[in-house]
């Protein structure tokens, strides 16, 4: 604690780092998943297709993939970034398709009775119902993200892995519980925050 107050302008620098990396991951995944995941949805082949894909690509270890990008982009932030993206799409992917799947038929079919095109039918019935499952999906995706971008340290991403790798090599205890304990307090926040919203949604589509 004593270190940790004496040097919270390092731990403040390293946080804001992480979660610039895992903002930015998160938010190119979700478009990504939102236009694949609404075209699967709908499409058999491709749904099988990018999950097939998607899994794959979460499967890969996360050094092993670092490593791999490092000859395409090199070191720094790009790398961890395309990184968090390839390990978020899976998850992502597969509960935006699903939310919309699970939509009853009978909703649809009523809308269209109303008059509505296919595009009004996803703005206002399809996603609205298939939000909450969409947010648990971005939930599992963001807990995820926190915890795997420790790791980007090691391409010089800078964010929390830092602070736990410096301490580790320079056996200083109080600099890897700084990193590591404010690596779990963003993860618990962020899963907190989310799963209330979740919750909030669920008894709206109730």
């Amino acid at each position: 604690m004593t270190w940790f107050l004496r040097n919270w302008d390092q731990v403040a620098v390293a946080l804001l780092q992480h979660i610039v990396i895992c903002v930015t991951s998160l938010a190119i995944a979700f478009a990504v998943s939102m236009v694949v995941g609404i075209y699967a949805a709908r499409h058999e082949r491709v749904y099988r297709w990018s999950l097939g894909v998607s899994g794959l690509l979460y499967t890969i270890p996360t050094l092993a993939f670092l490593a791999l990008l490092i000859p395409v982009v090199g070191l720094g932030r790009a790398n961890a970034i395309i990184c968090m993206v390839a390990f978020s799409l899976m998850i992502l992917i597969r509960n935006v398709a699903t939310g919309l799947r699970e939509v009853p038929g009978d909703v649809v079919e009523a809308a269209k009775g109303m008059g509505m095109n296919a595009a009004e039918i996803l703005r206002r019935i399809e996603l609205p119902l298939a939000l909450p499952v969409i947010v648990a999906g971005l939930r599992i995706a963001t807990v995820t993200v926190i915890s795997v971008a420790v790791v980007a340290a090691y391409v010089n991403a800078g964010g929390l892995g830092t602070l736990i790798f410096s301490g580790i090599s320079s056996d200083h205890a109080p600099k890897i519980w700084a990193g590591a304990l404010t690596a779990c307090a963003l993860a618990v926040v962020a899963d907190l925050g989310l799963s209330g919203l979740e919750r909030r949604l669920r008894r709206r589509a109730a």
